[in-house]
């Protein structure tokens, strides 16, 4: 709260030209496939499609910060079999560069970092680690639909792990890579 009220207050200082056009907002479809490993052979992790908000301010017209939101449901499995569903929350930050901005076609390439926060885990018998921190890639192209609005095609790769305990004894089972590549497609207003 305390982070967002002296965001808030910065933002509110800044002159109006400042903000002018230095902000995008996009919502994506974005679909979540991951490339689960784990020592433990047949374990792995559902894809799911779920909605992303992200927010990117532009330092200059090339050099974007892009805060990447969303959270997903996914089921955990073995061999084919449930083992039951977690949740993960994974905000991303990237700094993009946008190739040479144009009024129609826009294309960036990103790299950053993300952290995950693991919570409604139903694996009953196992817990996991709540926490994960990785890297990010990422690349695009925002296409001019009007003034302000564009078609945005983009593709991510974040990397997530997690320790997989037994919740009786506390013993590690195995260690789960998530490692999902993220599609997404969406609308963003620059303003």
């Amino acid at each position: 709260m305390k982070r967002t009220l002296i965001t808030a207050a910065l933002i509110a200082t800044l002159p109006a030209t400042a903000l002018a056009e230095d902000w995008m907002m996009r919502v994506r479809a974005i679909d979540i496939k991951p490339d689960a490993s784990s020592s433990l052979a047949g374990l792995d992790v559902s894809s799911e499609w779920v909605p992303e908000v992200d927010f990117t301010y532009f330092v200059t017209p090339n050099i974007g910060v892009e805060l990447i939101l969303a959270t997903a449901r996914h089921e955990v499995t073995l061999n084919g079999t449930s083992l039951g569903k977690l949740n993960h929350l994974p905000p991303t930050v990237t700094l993009q560069y946008h190739f040479n901005p144009t009024p129609k076609i826009k294309p960036y390439v990103g790299a950053g970092v993300n952290y995950t926060r693991f919570y409604n885990v139903d694996l009953p018998g196992f817990k996991v680690d709540n926490n994960s921190f990785g890297g990010a890639l990422q690349a695009g192209v925002d296409i001019a639909v009007t003034k302000n609005g564009y078609l945005n095609l983009d593709v991510k790769k974040i990397w997530i792990d997690t320790t997989v305990k037994d919740s009786a004894t506390g013993a590690t089972v195995t260690n789960l890579d998530i490692n999902p590549v993220v599609w997404g497609i969406g609308y963003g207003f620059r303003f």
